[in-house]
């Protein structure tokens, strides 16, 4: 096992970011202190070379112009909130709107585009980089003062492990996740399409044409959200829209380690299985790439990632018939998802 730390660049304010490169196993992941990016993973294949399947950028300039969210962990809130408010009690709290009349993400400057604290340590089967950040009370229209610790890490069994915390001192939504975009066959080498995906949910958020949930959790069952036996992509995707970009309720107990996902690129034999204790997961297929310049000259454009962001159901503060994702004094955020590679 293997931790080593350089500077990634600076910024504006004169700062400096740092990327922190993690080895165990036969894994290689990059975190950069900016926006706690996931820059790059290295992993092996049966049929080739060991090559990188996220997609991201060379150099810091790309991840502060970021905005597909690259490899970014978001908070406060993933995924969207409708009208950018919603209520507690019988205060309204406004957020920052944007998508549309709509906030995603966390807002304009949610924790992506901020600057974390970092350090290392090791346990006895991995290495790991706990991050931390302070989100002051009214941060993008949040209540109460929220602090945040997410600890990256890999395991000699080949694992990434995402371990999330916060406590925030006033009652406010917390949903913290990654927004990693995977191709099994290596970043720049085409769509994803053909990758098979099982995703371990009988139901998923039926949404508006803003993506904004209606309230209902519509059935999978024989429908082009049916991924309960493992299907190529683009099997039923032109009847799901442009390209999935929903949210799953990912069976089982909610707060109970269980399966998620599994996603199969059959040309180098890759397989990631994703475990969670989140309520929900995101699985986005790259819809509104288009054109972006990543690393090493790849160009990254429409489904050319696909993404497994484990979440509290979108818009959750404006539906209290969702698992509640309101935290405070009584009530800690911990949260934990965990991808497992094989090939």
């Amino acid at each position: 096992m293997k931790i080593s730390k350089k500077t990634f660049g600076i910024l504006s304010s004169g700062k400096k970011v740092f990327l922190y490169t993690l080895k165990a196993g036969d894994l290689v992941l990059s975190v950069s202190t900016y926006g706690a990016h996931w820059t790059s993973l290295l992993v092996p294949s049966r049929k080739g070379p060991t090559v990188d399947v996220l997609l991201g950028y060379s150099t810091l300039d790309g991840y502060t112009r970021n905005k597909p969210y690259i490899g970014a962990t978001i908070g406060r809130f993933g995924n969207r909130i409708g009208g950018a408010a919603f209520s507690l009690g019988d205060k309204v709290c406004n957020l920052c709107k944007n998508d549309g009349n709509h906030s995603l993400h966390g807002g304009r400057r949610g924790f992506d585009k901020l600057l974390w604290k970092a350090e290392t340590y090791e346990e006895k089967d991995g290495v790991f980089v706990r991050l931390e950040l302070d989100s002051p009370n009214g941060d993008e229209g949040y209540p109460g003062r929220c602090r945040v610790v997410v600890n990256y890490g890999l395991t000699k069994s080949n694992e990434i492990i995402a371990d999330y915390h916060a406590k925030v001192d006033a009652e406010s939504p917390v949903n913290i996740t990654n927004h990693a975009y995977f191709n099994l066959a290596g970043e720049g080498a085409g769509d994803i399409l053909s990758h098979k995906v099982l995703l371990h949910a009988s139901s998923y958020v039926e949404v508006d044409e803003n993506l904004i949930p209606t309230g209902k959790l519509a059935a999978v069952q024989n429908g082009p959200f049916d991924f309960r036996i493992a299907k190529p992509i683009s099997r039923d995707m032109t009847a799901a829209g442009d390209g999935y970009d929903h949210c799953f309720v990912v069976d089982g107990e909610p707060g109970k380690l269980r399966p998620c996902a599994e996603v199969t690129e059959e040309s180098s034999g890759r397989v990631m299985r994703v475990l969670t204790t989140k309520p929900g997961v995101q699985f986005y297929t790259g819809n509104f790439l288009d054109g972006v310049k990543g690393k090493a000259g790849s160009v990254y454009d429409k489904h050319g990632g696909f993404c497994l962001e484990t979440q509290y159901l979108p818009d959750s503060p404006n539906h209290p018939e969702f698992p509640s994702a309101v935290f405070g004094p009584h009530r800690d955020y911990h949260e934990k998802t965990l991808f497992a590679f094989s090939w």
